[in-house]
């Protein structure tokens, strides 16, 4: 007779067998840890997790991250047997050209995949921005009885991921806000790809976590749903601390001859021993991707059971629509993911006698718009009185004031990244981040990630080239201008002045399909007297003609954020020296490369080839729109400690070098 305990076994082993033909069957993959953590995931898709394959955006479902990436068919299954729009042909598709079942888990793909996970400790990072969204949103929506926000989110991670650095910095910024409604399943299989993890890691995690403020329990057997269920309920009630929950698994369990070895890890495990594993759980050996009638009825009631969640909650939230139609009203603009009408009404303007770094331009514009966005949060990492990013006459988000706008990241520049990542993906947040241009290489992977995923944050780097003087070599960016243009997806800006730093922030805030990078000075710089040349808005195109030319052009004279102010002198000695010389800005290659052709030719006239392009930093890149007949001031070295000035006029950025090279073309 089946029973209960016989189908849920049945059910797990099922997804152990899949796992192992997909990767077998893609001939790539990691089988032996999803089969290690087929009951961690059994139990918490069949009772902890709330959530409606029917419907996988409802606003109120749990999130699910799978940090340890790489044990995707895990998921995968899950998601076909729950009643995702997910087939059992897209499960033998595994790691195909197109499939929708990528190598690791991709945001976007499938129904009920939260992030893009893969990169070890981003998906542990990412649950924290996860987590701060939410108690942001319940602060901020809910009210006595009406509970519309109060989800959880849920991740597995690895010994890989608890090795990563980020993953140390994102632990310690979560207890320090008790976020209890984080709970993170550790996969203990004591396995990496090189061997046993004590090669390089026996540090005490439990000690380590519960340092950081955390509530840990360790689950002994990994096999044990009844500890496992026990132990999740205990952190569903755990409202302050963050909970861990250490699982001691058996990576390749099952497997007569590979569980608990390397081998088990990152390759398939072979027609011969496959066919062991089957028969050790009870499976034709015969058959691949094989699953029952029973286990599919049972594992699409558990789906069921969300319409019924979500129902409840859509009952739930009509009545609060009545009971308070303003904050309704607000919640629908919020996630419609629209910008208020109105948003843009206390833009700032410059005037053309102002000197204005475009960092404390840039903290203007936060300061004139937050009161439109209240969606709008965001910080520093430890840089906000450098960066300018204080939102005056609003308090911090804190473990005592969740609805606060202000984030303190602390010196974790990478987890700030992902932890944005994560409060994007909320949709109903805009988040911002800042810091020195020179620290996004810190950065750099979950800037990468948010580019992959198409998605929304907002990053500000400051202190942007050698004009940063004395702080010297190690804080002067020079090839980090080219590492952000060389990332598809982003959009990055370099505004010239003031005015185009306004621009600037109103072409982030419309901009859809990538996160955007505002690159911005230390020090000050002239405001272009836009009566006089042109309206600073036409920066949403790119690139556009800041100066004509008094005759016919000669020469086009193109540049980017500081160095722009340059090229309107130096047009001005060429003209004394009747020498026509066009000036363009380019804050934004992307932007310019998403024109017409028409207007392309417009800026850039392919008659016209004696160009040059002038930006503190690498000339990398720059050749595509100098052509072959034009030249380039860069820098191909790194900076000197010294005062701004006279490092800029060392590198040969001066209105005497530019226009000595000017003439050199012509």
């Amino acid at each position: 007779m089946t029973t209960k305990k016989s189908i849920e076994q049945e059910g797990i082993n099922t997804v152990r067998t899949l796992s192992i033909d997909a990767v077998q069957k893609a001939n790539s993959g990691h089988p032996g840890t999803p089969m290690g953590l087929a009951p961690i995931g059994h139990v918490l898709w069949t009772e902890s997790m709330n959530y409606n394959p029917q419907d996988p955006e409802w606003m109120n479902r749990d999130r699910f991250i799978l940090s340890a990436g790489h044990a995707c068919m895990l998921q995968y299954s899950f998601l076909y047997l729950t009643g995702y729009d997910v087939s059992l042909n897209d499960l033998k598709e595994f790691r195909q050209l197109h499939s929708r079942t990528a190598g690791h888990p991709e945001y976007g793909l499938l129904p009920g995949i939260e992030v893009t996970t893969g990169p070890l400790g981003q998906g542990f990072a990412n649950g924290v921005g996860f987590a701060i969204a939410e108690q942001n949103l319940a602060a901020r929506f809910n009210k006595p009885g009406f509970d519309i926000f109060n989800y959880k989110i849920y991740a597995i991670c690895s010994d890989g991921d608890l090795m990563e650095g980020i993953t140390s910095e994102a632990a310690s910024i979560a207890g320090h806000l008790q976020l209890g409604n984080l709970i993170y399943l550790y996969d203990d299989n004591q396995i990496t790809i090189e061997g046993r993890t004590d090669l390089t890691f026996n540090e005490d995690v439990v000690q380590r976590f519960e340092a950081y403020g955390w509530h840990v329990q360790v689950v002994g057997d990994g096999n044990d749903i009844e500890a496992l269920s026990l132990a999740i309920k205990n952190a569903q009630k755990e409202n302050i601390r963050p909970s861990l929950i250490k699982v001691r698994t058996h990576i390749g369990y099952g497997s007569p001859n590979k569980v608990d070895t390397a081998a088990a890890h990152g390759s398939p495990l072979g027609a011969d021993e496959i066919r062991l594993v089957k028969e050790k759980f009870g499976f034709d050996p015969d058959k691949s991707f094989e699953v029952s009638a029973e286990v599919l009825k049972y594992y699409r009631a558990a789906g069921k059971r969300g319409e019924k969640t979500e129902s409840e909650w859509n009952e739930l939230y009509k009545r609060y629509k009545k009971e308070y139609p303003e904050l309704a009203k607000a919640y629908n603009l919020t996630s419609s993911g629209k910008l208020p009408d109105g948003w843009d009404k206390n833009l700032p303007v410059y005037k053309g006698e102002e000197k204005v770094a475009t960092r404390k331009a840039s903290g203007k514009v936060l300061n004139a718009i937050a009161d439109k966005l209240p969606y709008l949060l965001g910080g520093a990492a430890d840089l906000s009185p450098s960066t300018d990013t204080d939102l005056k006459g609003y308090q911090s988000f804190s473990a005592t004031n969740r609805e606060g706008r202000i984030f303190h990241f602390g010196i974790r520049e990478h987890a700030m990244g992902a932890i944005l990542n994560g409060m994007a993906l909320n949709k109903c947040v805009i988040p911002f981040g800042a810091t020195f241009l020179i620290f996004y290489d810190y950065m750099r992977p979950a800037v990468r990630l948010a580019a992959i995923m198409k998605i929304k944050p907002i990053f500000i780097y400051t202190h942007d080239s050698i004009g940063l003087g004395e702080d010297g070599t190690t804080h002067q960016p020079v090839e980090q201008l080219f590492g952000l243009r060389s990332v598809p997806n982003l959009v990055m800006i370099r505004p010239a002045d003031a005015n185009e730093t306004v621009a600037a922030w109103r072409a982030a805030l419309e901009h859809i399909g990538g996160p955007v990078a505002l690159i911005l000075t230390r020090q000050e710089l002239p405001v272009i007297d836009q009566e006089k040349y042109t309206k600073a808005r036409e920066l949403e195109k790119g690139a556009y003609i800041l100066s004509e030319s008094h005759k016919t052009p000669q020469v086009i004279l193109v540049g980017t954020g500081s160095e722009v102010h340059l090229l309107l002198e130096a047009q001005k000695e060429l003209k004394a020296k009747n020498v026509a010389a066009r000036v363009v800005s380019m804050p934004s290659w992307e932007l310019f490369e998403k024109q017409s052709a028409i207007y392309k030719e417009k800026v850039f006239p392919k008659k016209l080839r004696k160009r040059l392009a002038v930006e503190a930093g690498s000339p990398l890149g720059w050749h595509k729109y100098v052509t072959d007949e034009g030249d380039i001031i860069g820098i191909n070295k790194f900076g000197e400690s010294a005062p701004g000035e006279e490092v800029f006029n060392e590198y040969g950025f001066s209105v005497k070098n530019v226009v000595k090279k000017a003439m050199a073309l012509i």
